[in-house]
């Protein structure tokens, strides 16, 4: 339900580099490449479906702990009988390997029925504490259940869980709810199967990664920890990031060698840089590509659909949408530019706008190779200008431009002799009769 996120969206659901975080946990799990995957969502949550899909889903309509929770999925796995990993979607940011040490001690020779990761965080506040000994782990101990020596024990409970599933449901199916808040608990298998005679064991994983977002608090401070780990990845695939902390990237984002990143870029999803780019500062991007070469901003926007070819400019204050612009191209300052297809080696001027919607469709405007666009004008689509055209500053163009032609739409320019000094004069006048009332 994610009450403490104080938001009408599932938890889940709440996206970490600009996409949700239980689609980073599922792209974990699928890089294991299991046999199969089974959600369990509560009632009403088809988005989270959605987002996991093609993954099965079943629901839990009645929210009664975390064991209840797993046998939801029982009819769905049947009768298998390999290794379950039981995890957390709103644990997102669990590393592959740690998962993977999980499963290798699984399948030890200790043959434990239940492998729990453990962690040992700076402050284990509230956590249930594992309680281990030289035969292995012995027992969780929820943290409203245990006393005052185990909750002085530094390792505590994740939560995640492999488990051998040839054991599984039939310990599962011994949970009872006799405890502080009525629940029946997972954590009681690990003495369920000790009791049967059976081992049990752990794993030790980093606090970071386990890291439970059910905050808007713990989940900025989850995607600075994702942030963290795409720079780091950006800078060793050889981007230079000037100022690495003030560049936020999506989950998605691609930077060819040799990228130069000034401060405050940001980069939405869907985003490929080129080898050889330049992005100045504070630019803003999502669902664009840039070519080998380019040289972007500062303050630059490109929005979705925008292609921009190699050794293209795109200069500051600048807004590309839905547009190509070919290699070479010129955009330098102050324009908007949506809807079009600028061909290689144009110069679009200063202050120049595709004029693409008219309040009920939008329409495309065609700008030749090689053709000058002059400074503040306007190019009303459905429009096209020629190869090697010239539009004029300051005009209006409603009409396809041939090629290698001038086109100039605007008002003819006209002077009267002495008007300025005429105007000052009676205006002055006007003001002084005024100020005599």
């Amino acid at each position: 339900m994610g009450t403490r996120m104080k938001s009408e969206l599932p938890k889940v659901m709440h996206p970490l580099a600009g996409r949700p975080m239980v689609q980073h946990l599922m792209n974990t799990v699928m890089g294991l490449d299991p046999d199969k995957v089974v959600v369990v969502v509560g009632p009403g949550m088809d988005q989270v479906a959605q987002a996991v899909a093609p993954a099965q889903t079943v629901v839990q309509t009645e929210r009664l702990g975390t064991g209840h929770a797993v046998l939801q999925a029982r009819a769905a796995l049947g009768d298998f009988d390999g290794d379950v990993l039981v995890l957390y979607g709103d644990t997102p940011l669990i590393a592959p390997d740690t998962l993977r040490r999980m499963l290798t001690e699984r399948r030890s020779a200790k043959d434990p029925a239940v492998v729990v990761l453990g962690f040992k965080p700076v402050d284990p506040a509230h956590y249930g504490r594992l309680v281990v000994g030289a035969e292995g782990l012995k027992a969780i101990v929820e943290y409203k259940e245990a006393n005052d020596d185990q909750r002085e024990i530094p390792l505590c409970n994740s939560g995640v869980m492999a488990f051998d599933g040839a054991r599984m449901w039939e310990l599962l199916g011994r949970v009872g709810n006799d405890n502080a808040k009525g629940e029946y608990y997972l954590t009681d298998v690990v003495g369920l199967a000790r009791a049967d005679g059976g081992t049990c064991s752990f794993v030790l994983g980093h606090e970071q990664e386990l890291l439970g977002v059910n905050s808007r608090v713990e989940l900025a401070g989850a995607e600075a920890i994702v942030q963290e780990h795409l720079r780091r990845d950006a800078m060793e695939g050889g981007a230079t990031l000037i100022d690495p902390a003030s560049v936020w990237f999506s989950w998605d984002t691609r930077l060819g060698r040799d990228v130069v990143v000034w401060p405050h870029v940001v980069f939405g999803p869907g985003v490929t840089i080129g080898d050889n780019v330049t992005i100045k500062g504070f630019c803003h991007f999502e669902g664009c590509t840039i070519a080998h070469g380019a040289d972007v901003g500062p303050y630059a926007r490109l929005r979705p659909g925008a292609e921009i070819g190699a050794a293209a400019h795109i200069g500051n204050f600048v807004e590309v949408k839905k547009s190509v612009l070919e290699d070479g191209a010129k955009v330098n300052h102050l324009s908007y530019i949506g809807d079009a297809h600028v061909g290689a080696g144009a110069n679009v001027g200063a202050g120049t706008i595709t004029c693409n919607y008219d309040g009920f469709t939008k329409s495309r405007t065609q700008i030749g190779a090689g053709a000058f666009i002059g400074s503040n004008s306007s190019l009303v689509a459905p429009v096209s200008v020629g190869p090697g055209a010239l539009v004029g500053a300051g005009s209006v163009i409603t009409k396809d431009v041939s090629e290698g032609a001038l086109a100039v739409g605007r008002g003819s320019q006209m002077e009267v002799a002495g008007w300025a000094e005429r105007f000052r004069a009676a205006k002055a006048a006007e003001k002084a009769k005024k100020q005599g009332k």
